[in-house]
């Protein structure tokens, strides 16, 4: 460093620090401000760049008894003059260097270049960033990661899913992987097998498996609830009744058909469809009128009977008012 620069800049001011500040305000004061604006932490920010470097020079001579005697020298006797620098060497020509290498026996040594400038951090200041500090600073270092996660599927049956089920899956070295499906998966969830992935420094990652719910003919899911069709008289409907309906747990449930009930109609049971850890959801019951097939002559009579005392009743009055354009 030219001792020109000496005199024109404040290493104090530049560490925030007073002029009679011990080693250990210097050291504090250095430690803030290089964890601020070091490259490394600033990357694209010119005037970060430069600060550090003017924090760095700063403390490389402040931090150092002999330099730091010389320096104050220097701006004391330095202080509202100006010097220009020598020329070639020509007779009285000798320059600022020159008349402060004298002073001192010796031009500053060592730092010529800017101290600890362009991303060095001095030694005593290793943990600054996470330690491993070398020659110069390094970068923080990642934690250590685990292995990648492997991917895989498995189809089971609906029954499966609602009570929950294990399968066991085969790699290719004949190894088993055991998989526990809980209850009340849904078609293409995931479930995760922890360290059964990859391999890493921290540990494996994780097997993640896609489960596939074979249909049931019966039974619908619409979420955490059932859906179900159930067939049921005319006379039922017509009249209202109480008919037993099944569930996927092998119980039935009494439900109550509303007299007038009309074909697809759906009425729902409470807490009766599927079971999570979160919860119970319903049955949804879709009613569907059978029209009996083969009357025996007193049923036949029995219906026209019915069809004579309901002859004022038509279904299709407003039909063509709706099927209008």
């Amino acid at each position: 460093m030219a001792s020109q620069d000496w005199v024109e800049k404040d290493f104090y001011k530049i560490l925030g620090v007073a002029k009679d500040a011990s080693d250990a305000d210097i050291k504090k004061a250095y430690r803030k401000l290089a964890r601020k604006y070091h490259p490394d932490t600033n990357a694209g920010n010119d005037a970060a760049e430069k600060m550090f470097k003017d924090v760095s020079e700063a403390y490389s001579v402040l931090s150092d008894p002999e330099e730091r005697q010389q320096y104050d020298a220097i701006r004391a006797m330095g202080s509202g003059a100006r010097f220009t620098a020598g020329g070639a060497g020509g007779p009285g020509a000798g320059g600022f260097e020159d008349i402060f290498g004298n002073l001192f026996g010796h031009a500053p040594r060592g730092r010529s270049a800017g101290g600890f400038g362009g991303g060095n951090i001095p030694p005593e200041f290793a943990d600054l960033f996470g330690g491993g500090f070398g020659g110069g600073f390094q970068p923080p270092q990642a934690p250590p990661r685990k292995g990648a996660d492997r991917t895989a599927s498995t189809s089971i049956s609906f029954a499966g899913s609602i009570n929950g089920t294990r399968i066991g899956l085969r790699e290719p070295s004949g190894e088993v992987i055991d998989v526990r499906i809980p209850a009340g998966i849904k078609d293409g969830q995931k479930v995760r097998v922890r360290g059964k992935g990859q391999p890493g420094p921290a540990g494996n990652g994780d097997l993640m498996v896609t489960v596939n719910v074979q249909p049931h003919p019966f039974y619908t899911r619409d979420g955490d609830n059932l859906r179900i069709h159930v067939p049921v008289t005319f006379a039922e409907a017509a009249l209202g009744a109480e008919i037993d309906v099944p569930t996927v747990t092998g119980e039935t449930v009494k439900v109550r058909i509303p007299p007038g009930t009309p074909s697809g109609r759906t009425l729902r049971v409470k807490g009766r469809g599927v079971r999570t850890s979160k919860g119970a959801g319903d049955l949804l019951v879709t009613i569907d009128i059978v029209v009996p097939q083969n009357l025996n002559k007193q049923a036949e009579e029995a219906v026209r009977a019915f069809a004579e005392a309901t002859a004022d009743a038509n279904p299709r009055r407003d039909l063509a008012a709706k099927a209008r354009l």
